[in-house]
């Protein structure tokens, strides 16, 4: 079923939480799963120095987002934004087939945390 990094990430996930005043805020949801995740950024230099997460959704949800959280912190916004889904998945050592659309989540709510912080400080 699941495999022991999710199961770590899920039982203790990493960078829970809200940043008051972040630079970048992205949600995004699944309305087929009920799934919502909301990531927050920090920035500094152009390089994601805090980044927390906030996810309503199953076990696979919450790892998803824990494990993005890990893969974007300290790298610039244009690297994160190079972070895929199925990296996102691979780094989890993977998903089952059932919970991929967890991992496009993940991914896609940091995307959406960049573009908000490229929308309010351009």
């Amino acid at each position: 079923m699941y495999t022991e990094k999710v199961m770590d990430h899920f039982s203790n996930p990493r960078n829970v939480g809200e940043i008051e005043n972040a630079d970048g805020v992205g949600e995004v949801g699944n309305a087929s799963c009920g799934d919502i995740m909301k990531i927050f950024l920090k920035v500094e230099d152009n390089v994601i120095k805090d980044i927390k997460f906030k996810t309503f959704g199953c076990g696979a949800a919450i790892a998803t987002s824990s494990m993005v959280t890990e893969m974007a912190i300290g790298k610039t916004l244009d690297e994160a934004m190079e972070l895929t889904n199925a990296a996102v998945a691979e780094a989890l050592d993977g998903l089952p087939a059932n919970k991929m659309h967890c991992s496009n989540l993940a991914a896609d709510a940091l995307h959406e945390a960049i573009k908000n912080y490229r929308e309010n400080h351009s």
